[in-house]
């Protein structure tokens, strides 16, 4: 379980620190970022400023990655003539946008939305892909163990270190599930929300953050809560809400195999597959519906500081 929500390093990535290999001085075998290099002598990093590239990085790359086939295509083809039904696959990204734009991005800025069309899309996608990447098995993983399968009949002596490599880079970790990202995520909002209130309101918004009609003695106050609070508090319950969503769907599967394991018993065997197979299926609608939340509280909140109170 902790293999699989838990993050690890993958690639080194400090500056300012030195090296320490295994069997000198300093060299910590409990280290959280311990690596292997081409001769299998581990090492890691002493002071400075660790940014190591972790599998959720990884996975948000190859989620990145997977937008650009399915997007770039698509936009190349529909740009050429964008009266004209290409394909099934041009069609589906149309019905996909054409959704966002008319539901969830006019529909909550009150048809001034133009300017945050790609926010609003790149964070739906980006959101989902990396949703169902975490819940698609892992192409790294596999392929070590089928690597690791043939070495066990005798076809090869070993399995390559860039193939166990791959493996981390491509592990199956779901990126949202990690609060980091989701923080970020929520951040990037934010900062959107005070940008778009300036931008609309000038710094008439300072005094305008406070509706009409509060008594003057519960000024200050009232301005504390709808200036910083109220957006804060809801950039947190974006960061909480997917993150939540996104780490218990995977607890609940791995738990209910674990069963297995703990039970010993052949008869448990497939009540907690098919337990597991359905809560699978319903991970699958979550990964949409918090993509969908997520996209369409932002624009909420957004649309609420174009205009005053």
């Amino acid at each position: 379980m902790a293999h699989h929500l838990g993050d690890a390093p993958v690639f080194p990535l400090n500056f300012g620190g030195t090296i320490v290999t295994e069997g000198q001085p300093g060299f910590d075998a409990e280290n959280h970022d311990v690596f292997i290099n081409h001769d299998g002598v581990k090492y890691h990093y002493l002071g400075g400023l660790d940014l190591h590239i972790t599998k959720r990085v990884t996975m948000m790359w190859i989620a990145c990655f997977f937008m650009f086939i399915v997007f770039i295509p698509a936009a190349n083809l529909i740009s050429r003539n964008p009266k004209k039904v290409h394909n099934k696959f041009t069609s589906g990204v149309e019905a996909f946008v054409s959704y966002l734009k008319e539901n969830v991005v006019d529909a909550s800025l009150d048809h001034h939305g133009h300017s945050y069309y790609h926010y609003i899309f790149s964070l739906f996608f980006f959101i989902l892909f990396c949703n169902l990447f975490g819940l698609v098995p892992s192409v790294g993983e596999l392929t070590v163990a089928a690597s690791d399968a043939l070495v066990a009949v005798g076809l090869f002596e070993h399995t390559p270190h860039a193939l166990h490599t791959f493996g981390q880079v491509w592990s199956g970790i779901t990126p949202t599930g990690d609060i980091s990202v989701t923080l970020s995520l929520a951040s990037l909002t934010l900062l959107t929300i005070y940008g778009t209130a300036f931008s609309y309101q000038g710094i008439s918004f300072v005094a305008h953050a406070v509706p009409k009609g509060v008594p003057l003695p519960l000024w200050p106050l009232m301005w504390v809560l709808e200036f910083v609070v109220t957006h804060v508090a809801r950039s947190f319950a974006l960061t909480m809400r997917l993150l939540a969503n996104m780490t218990a769907g995977h607890v609940m599967i791995l738990a209910l195999l674990g069963f297995i394991f703990m039970s010993e018993s052949w008869f448990i065997a497939p009540v907690s597959v098919l337990s597991s197979v359905l809560i699978y299926f319903l991970e699958l609608l979550v990964a949409f519906l918090q993509a969908f939340i997520f996209s369409l509280l932002t624009s909420v909140f957004i649309g609420t500081v174009m205009h005053r109170h």
